[in-house]
C-alpha cells in the first residue's frame, strides 16, 4: 500500500536560486522575490538517523499534483510492491524549490514524477535530476508539445487552470450537493430531476457511485431496496433508461455486511445473514424486472468501474444530454 506525505503545510519562500549557480528561470512575475533563495521545502528533510532506506516517489507540481499522483498510482498498481512511499510537493514556484526537492530526493532511492506547466521549470527539473542521477518522468511536457503540434496554438502556461472556480467547478459542486440531498431516497422528488437513479440493496455501492458521478458533473439519486419498505411512487415515473439496478453476489455481500457489523460493533447479525440477503436480492431482481431497467453486476468491481458502466448506459440512452453534461 502506497503511503503519502504532503509537504504543502509551510509558507512559500523565495524563488531565486543560489544553491547551484544556475540562472533564474523565465517564470511568471509572481515568482520574483528579493529575499535570499530559501525554498519552503528546504526544511522538510527527514533526519538521516530516522529515515529508512526505502523506495520513495516524489510527486512534484506547480499546482496540486493530483494529475501526477493519479498517473503514478495507476502505473504502480501494475507492480507487486507494498511499501512504496509517495510524497507530494505541490505549488512549486521556481529554481529554489526544485533544487531543494532534488537534494532531498538524493537521500534515498527516489523516482520523481512531475507536472510543471512552464517550460523553463521543466527544463530546470530535468537538468537537476540528470546531474543528481535521479530518474525523473515529465508527464505534462510531452502532452503539451503534442497539443501544440495538433492545435497549432501556444499554451497559456498558467499553473492550476484545471482547478479554477469556473462554470465547470460550480456545476460539479451543484451535482455533489444533489447527490447528498437525494441520497438514500431522502426526497423522492429527486428521482425525476436526476440524470440517473441507482437502485440496490444495502452495501452495493449506491452512494459511492453517486458521489463519483457527481464529480463527473452528473446528477444522481439512489434508492435503497428493503422488502419491508414500500417503493416510492415517483420511481415509476422515471424513464426506464435512466434507472440502473445494481446486482451483487450474495456471498460477497454477506462478507461486506459482516465486516460492517464488526466495524460498527452491532449485535444484530441478521443484516449479514445469508438467508436475509437472498431475500433482499430476490426482491430487488423482481423490481428490476418490473421496471424493465438495465442491471449492472457490481461484484468485486471498484466504484470507478461501476461508474463507468453507468456512464455508458447514460450515453447510450441519451447521447446528446450526456455530451452536454460532459462539456459543463
Amino acid at each position: 500500500m502506497a503511503r503519502q506525505k504532503d509537504t504543502a503545510d509551510k509558507p512559500c519562500g523565495a524563488s531565486r536560486d543560489d544553491s547551484g549557480g544556475l540562472p533564474p528561470l523565465g517564470l511568471p512575475s509572481y515568482v520574483a522575490c528579493p529575499r535570499p533563495a530559501v525554498s519552503r521545502f528546504s526544511d522538510m528533510a527527514i533526519p538521516a538517523m530516522q529515515r529508512p532506506r526505502e523506495t520513495v516517489i516524489f510527486i512534484v507540481s506547480d499546482s496540486l499534483g493530483e494529475t501526477a499522483e493519479l498517473v503514478t498510482r495507476a502505473a504502480l498498481s501494475q507492480f507487486p510492491v507494498a511499501d512504496v512511499e509517495i510524497r507530494r510537493f505541490p505549488m512549486v514556484k521556481g529554481p529554489a524549490d526544485i533544487q531543494a526537492i532534488v537534494t532531498e530526493a538524493k537521500k534515498q532511492r527516489t523516482l520523481i514524477v512531475f507536472t510543471l506547466v512552464v517550460p523553463e521549470a521543466r527544463n530546470q527539473m530535468t537538468l537537476a535530476c540528470e546531474e543528481a542521477r535521479i530518474v525523473a518522468i515529465d508527464i505534462m511536457g510531452p502532452m503539451m508539445n503534442g497539443f501544440i503540434e495538433l492545435l497549432g496554438k501556444a499554451p497559456r502556461l498558467q499553473p492550476g487552470l484545471i482547478h479554477q472556480m469556473d462554470e465547470t467547478y460550480f456545476k460539479r459542486v451543484e451535482c455533489v450537493e444533489f447527490a447528498v440531498k437525494y441520497d438514500d431516497a431522502k426526497d423522492p422528488k429527486g428521482f425525476l430531476l436526476a440524470d440517473a437513479v441507482l437502485l440496490g440493496v444495502s452495501r452495493c455501492s449506491k452512494t459511492p457511485v453517486s458521489m463519483y458521478l457527481a464529480h463527473r458533473r452528473f446528477k444522481v439519486a439512489n434508492l435503497p431496496l428493503v422488502p419491508e419498505v414500500p417503493i416510492p411512487k415517483e420511481i415509476f415515473d422515471v424513464p426506464r433508461d435512466r434507472i440502473v439496478g445494481l446486482r451483487v453476489d450474495p456471498m460477497k455481500l454477506s462478507e461486506i455486511r459482516l465486516e460492517r457489523v464488526r466495524t460498527m460493533g452491532a449485535r444484530d447479525r441478521k443484516y449479514a445473514d445469508l438467508a436475509r440477503i437472498l431475500e433482499e436480492l430476490e426482491y430487488a431482481e423482481a423490481l428490476y424486472k418490473r421496471l424493465g431497467c438495465p442491471v449492472i453486476d457490481v461484484t468485486n468491481k471498484a466504484v470507478e468501474e461501476t461508474a463507468v458502466r453507468v456512464l455508458e448506459l447514460i450515453h447510450r440512452a441519451h447521447p446528446d444530454h450526456a455530451a452536454v453534461q460532459a462539456e459543463r
